[in-house]
This record gives C-alpha cells, structure tokens and sequence, in this order.
C-alpha cells in the first residue's frame, strides 16, 4: 500500500517535511509513505486553462495522488491558516468539480508548528477544504507544537504521545483503505 506525502512546506528543511520523515517510523507494515516534491511547480489555479491541455506540473500532481492508495498531507500555518501554494494544488486535484483525483481519496493531516498550536488552524482549514472536495478526511489531525524541539537527528519524533497519535491516524488511514 502506498501513501503519498505531501508537505506544505516549499522549505527545503520545514518541519513538515521532518514531520512526514517521521511518519514513515510510525507505519504499519503493509504500507510505504512515499513524498510528492512538486508543490513549487504547480501553477496558479486557472478555470480557464481547465479546458486547454493541462499544465504538465498538475498532470503530475494528479497522476501521483490518482496512483496511491491514500494521502498524509503535513501542513505548516501561514497567517493562521493552511500555505497558499499547498491550497492552489488542491483547488487543481479537486477538478474537475466531483471527479478529481481527490474524490473518495482516503486522506490524514498532519502539521508542525514552531508556535504552541502545532498548526492546528491550518488542519482546519485543510480538512474543511478536503471534505469539500470530497475526500474521504480520516482521522483527528496531529498538531506538532514548538517543532524546533519535538524531532530528534533522526526525524523521529520525541514525544511518546505524539508518536502515538501519529501512528494512530497512519494505522486508521491503512484501515480505511483496508476495509
């Protein structure tokens, strides 16, 4: 089983990239996590180039969520809410309108945050934007407070409780596929 990741994050070294590092400790056996890194390329969300041939940056976003069986999106907070380049691509997997690759889509969210609310208004903006697009949203989200101290060299996180929470939506996302 094959679950795509997909940090909000551009940053190279963004706790939401560390964050989906971190996830791939937590996965249930059956299942691998593989990293979508094509967020900067997608272009802006145009209705009118709906119709023409697709930019091949959103071909390639659709073909990469289209093929894996579920999605774990890690979300930075930007201003309170989720990035806007992450939210452009969504707005492009949603389309066509109920038949995007979105649709039925088994997702988690995730997020990391240097602030104390791990991200926690940006998963909820994202998992209203998810639900409207018609995924199939699984599972609480994960909020990894004060980022810059929760991962060790190794990606992995520190806390015991968060750990477990972050295995608890991985193993509920391969669940839902499951079932």
């Amino acid at each position: 089983m094959e679950i795509l990741g997909i940090a909000g994050s551009l940053r190279a070294q963004s706790f939401n990239r560390r964050l989906l590092a971190a996830a791939r400790h937590e996965l249930p056996e059956d299942a691998r996590l593989v990293v979508w890194d094509g967020l900067a390329a997608v272009p802006p969300f145009d209705e009118d180039a709906e119709d023409g041939p697709v930019p091949p940056a959103v071909a390639g976003l659709r073909e990469a969520i289209g093929s894996a069986t579920a999605l774990l999106i890690a979300t930075p907070e930007y201003n309170g809410s989720l990035p806007g380049q992450l939210k452009n691509a969504l707005d492009w997997a949603s389309r066509p309108h109920g038949a995007g690759v979105l649709t039925g889509k088994p997702v988690a969210v995730v997020g990391a945050s240097p602030s104390p609310n791990g991200a926690a208004l940006a998963q909820g903006d994202l998992l209203r934007v998810l639900a409207t697009a018609g995924a199939s949203v699984v599972g609480g989200p994960v909020a990894v407070g004060q980022a810059f101290r929760r991962f060790d060299e190794h990606d992995r996180l520190l806390d015991h409780d968060l750990r477990e929470a972050l295995g608890g939506v991985l193993a509920e996302l391969v669940g839902r596929v499951v079932a």
